[in-house]
């Protein structure tokens, strides 16, 4: 049977540890921990950077919900200018972005979903990795 929690977060650099905290609770024992938090902290970390939910009132979600096969990571934020991509990990110019590269690495599948008042970014992982 799926099982769904979430919980919101003000949009503070300091947040993202309790995002990564949140999701530790609920992964352990029930699928591949280190992965389900490295995901939450790119994603909430980019939330907070890259978003409105990192303006002064801001917030960001965490989705956290299992299915028979799979855990999901969702991060939902409140939108912004840039659209997240992968960037090319050989450009050694750029100092950051390559966290979604990291995600992708690691989970099943990931994708972003556009809201009305802001966008989520999602990564599957799978239960077997535990």
């Amino acid at each position: 049977m799926p099982a769904k929690w979430f919980r919101a977060f003000p949009g503070l650099a300091e947040q993202v540890t309790h995002a990564r905290h949140f999701v530790a609770t609920l992964v352990t024992g029930r699928g591949p921990v280190d992965d389900a938090v490295l995901i939450v902290s790119e994603l909430a970390a980019n939330a907070v950077r890259h978003t409105l939910s990192g303006s002064a009132g801001g917030r960001f979600f965490v989705i956290v919900g299992f299915d028979d096969d799979h855990v999901r990571i969702e991060v939902v934020d409140q939108g912004g200018k840039r659209v997240p991509e992968l960037r090319d990990a050989t450009d050694q110019e750029e100092e950051g972005g390559r966290g979604l590269l990291l995600i992708a690495s690691c989970a099943k599948r990931w994708g972003v979903r556009d809201w009305a008042d802001g966008r989520s970014v999602w990564a599957d992982l799978a239960l077997g990795d535990a």
